[in-house]
C-alpha cells in the first residue's frame, strides 16, 4: 500500500490487493500420511463437522458393522441376544430360541402345550421379529416341544431285542 494512502486511494489499494488474492491460486492444504497409509488432514478444524471431531461410540460401531458386512451375523445375534423383546415376555418364557440356520429358526417350547400354541402364533412370531430384527433374517419357524430323555443309554437298557414274551 503507498504510504501515506487515504480515502479513495486507501479503497483501491485494499481493492486490488483482495482481487490479486482471489486471482491467485488456492493454497493447498497440507497434509500428513498416518502410519497406516491414510492421509490425515492438519491444522484446525474450523467451527463446522469435522472427520477428526469425537465420535460416538454406537455412529463408530454403526459404520464398521456397515464396512465389515456383519449387518446379517449381528441380526441374527439380535434375536438370540433379545430374545424377551423380540416375541415378548410371555412367550419368551415359556420358550427360547436354540437354532438359527438358513434363514430357519428353532424354538424349543417349555411343554407340548406351549409347542402347540407357538405353532398357531407362528405367523404373528414372524412378523414380530421381522420388525425387531429385520426382514429375512427369519424366514421360517421349527417349534419343537421339551426334550423327552432318551431311553437308549443307561441303567434301563436291554441289549438285544428285549426280555419279549416270558409265557411262550
Amino acid at each position: 500500500m503507498p504510504a501515506g494512502a487515504s480515502g479513495p486511494e486507501l479503497a483501491r489499494a485494499v481493492l486490488d490487493a483482495a482481487k490479486a488474492r482471489r486471482q491467485a491460486p488456492p493454497a493447498r492444504r497440507r497434509s500428513a500420511v498416518r502410519g497406516d497409509g491414510e492421509r490425515r488432514l492438519r491444522g484446525y478444524s474450523g467451527p463446522g463437522p469435522d472427520p477428526r471431531d469425537p465420535q460416538l461410540l454406537g455412529a463408530v460401531l454403526e459404520k464398521l458393522v456397515k464396512a465389515r458386512g456383519w449387518q446379517q451375523p449381528a441380526a441374527e445375534a439380535t434375536v438370540f441376544g433379545a430374545w424377551e423383546r423380540v416375541v415378548g415376555p410371555e412367550v419368551a418364557q415359556h420358550s427360547r430360541p436354540v437354532k438359527l440356520e438358513n434363514g430357519e429358526l428353532t424354538v424349543e417350547a417349555r411343554s407340548t402345550a406351549w409347542a402347540t400354541q407357538l405353532r398357531l402364533l407362528a405367523g404373528s412370531l414372524l412378523q414380530q421379529i421381522a420388525r425387531e430384527v429385520g426382514h429375512n433374517v427369519v424366514r421360517k419357524l421349527h417349534i419343537h416341544g421339551p426334550a423327552a430323555p432318551s431311553w437308549s443309554r443307561g441303567p434301563r437298557r436291554v441289549r438285544g431285542r428285549g426280555p419279549r414274551d416270558t409265557y411262550g
